[in-house]
């Protein structure tokens, strides 16, 4: 299953939002909740503002994935802190319905 996260920081906390961003894979990974295919992190600006935010792609390894994360101490190291730190929330989950050639 595969998402998209969108981190927007709030003010001041632009560069420790992505130092957990930074992190947040490599914990799924290692409590084996995602697939084998690394994620892909963006910086990207808010055309008016200029204000950085972050996205992330990845997949879930299955359904129940994100469900068990939220009951692992590793993965809440990196969840929790950064609640604070966002505006709004992660952004939606993306499934593939066609295939475009």
């Amino acid at each position: 299953m595969k998402v998209l996260c969108i981190y927007r920081p709030t003010p001041g906390n632009e560069e420790a939002l992505f130092v957990l961003v930074k992190k947040h894979w490599g914990v799924l990974r290692s409590a084996g909740l995602v697939t084998d295919e690394p994620a892909i992190v963006y910086k990207a600006l808010e055309k008016n503002t200029r204000r950085p935010f972050y996205v992330e792609i990845f997949s879930w390894r299955d359904a129940n994935a994100p469900q068990l994360a939220h009951q692992l101490p590793a993965v809440m190291q990196i969840w929790e802190p950064m609640g604070p730190m966002l505006v709004g929330g992660r952004g939606p989950e993306l499934a593939v319905i066609e295939a475009v050639t």
